[in-house]
């Protein structure tokens, strides 16, 4: 099973480890809600190396991105980082994903670990002559650095702070580190990719200036509070951005593979919807949980307690869509626990 450059490193910390997208990765050093509070109130690091990346460059490189993803790269400037999604023919999503945008035919696309090796080989499978498509995952490690005080921890070791989705190159001991103000927990900060032999050295810096070693365990209730989808879970090939609530990750004005079957879904309507919900009690839903609304019934794709707001939280599909106004019903243990719709995020920042 595949490790993080870092997992010594995590070793040393106390970190408990999971198998996460084939990698063995820390889920928790203190406790997930702990390092969820340390993220909503200072500042924490997330290894994230197991996170799939790959260069794409070359004339044509842009023409490439533009069909494959739905969502157009051609809108950003270098520069500039954009979430996107590769499609089927369906409009169901294969992955999502972020990409760097460094020059006009110059790109880091970053999908989700599970899916690296597929979503590479798609883009070598269309790519015309003369497109260098090559894995960058082996030579660095990618770490996240995110919370109300991550920008004085980039200051303090880096010496800058990015801007929100700018992509930018800094310098940490002397060799070049790739960053871009991105992430996954709805807080300020931002995703740095170090060489290898440098990440030990950088990941104890952040600790150094205010950081707190997080496991990806928060991880996952921050971006849930945040609505943020999990691709596995909230999307998958059978469902598509329409369906999901993602409207605005589509760009209409560039031909992409699944475009036709989402114009069909513009035209005659989605099978199914994402809901976001709140218990009404002190229950905690949980990823494939029955749900009903009315004459609509589905299961919970993402469920947790949120320490925020101190209730379960969670997201859902239900088929036919069911109308705002209609009461959810989660159930839980045999019983069916009354919740409440909501409008994403659940917490606001």
């Amino acid at each position: 099973m595949p490790r993080s450059p870092l997992h010594d490193e995590h070793s040393r910390l106390g970190a408990k480890f999971v198998d996460f997208a084939g990698w063995e990765m820390p889920v928790q050093y203190q406790g997930v809600i702990a390092e969820h509070e340390a993220v909503r109130s200072s500042a924490g690091v997330f290894d994230v190396s197991h996170l799939g990346r790959f260069l794409v460059e070359g004339e044509g490189s842009t023409d490439l991105l533009r069909v494959l993803l739905c969502n157009d790269i051609a809108d950003i400037e270098p520069g500039r980082a954009q979430y996107t999604m590769s499609l089927n023919e369906n409009g169901g999503v294969l992955d999502d994903i972020i990409v760097w945008r460094w020059g006009d035919d110059r790109y880091w696309v970053i999908p989700n670990g599970a899916n690296d090796d597929a979503i590479r080989a798609r883009f070598r499978a269309a790519a015309p002559e003369g497109i260098r498509i090559e894995s960058i995952r082996e030579s660095n490690a990618l770490v996240a650095l995110q919370g109300p005080e991550a920008p004085s921890v980039f200051e303090n070791v880096f010496g800058l702070v990015p801007e929100h989705f700018g992509v930018t190159t800094g310098s940490f001991d002397g060799v070049e580190v790739e960053i871009a103000g991105t992430g996954y927990t709805g807080e300020i900060g931002g995703e740095i990719a170090v060489p290898r032999a440098h990440a030990v050295a950088m990941f104890r810096a952040l600790l150094g200036a205010g950081a707190v070693a997080c496991g990806l365990g928060s991880r996952d209730t921050l971006r849930l509070e945040m609505g943020y989808p999990l691709w596995g879970q909230d999307l998958d090939p059978e469902t598509t951005p329409l369906e999901a609530g993602l409207r605005w990750v589509v760009a209409w004005d560039h031909e992409f593979v699944g475009r036709d079957a989402l114009e069909r879904q513009r035209e005659n309507g989605l099978p199914k919807r994402q809901a976001a919900f709140e218990m009404d009690g002190r229950k905690i839903p949980r990823h494939g949980y029955a749900m009903r609304a009315g004459a609509s019934t589905g299961t919970v794709a993402s469920g947790n307690f949120s320490p925020v707001l101190g209730k379960g939280i969670g997201l859902g599909y239900l088929a036919p869509p069911a109308d705002a106004e209609t009461p959810i019903e989660i159930e839980i243990r045999g019983r069916w626990e009354p919740a409440s719709r909501v409008r994403l995020p659940f917490i606001r920042r």
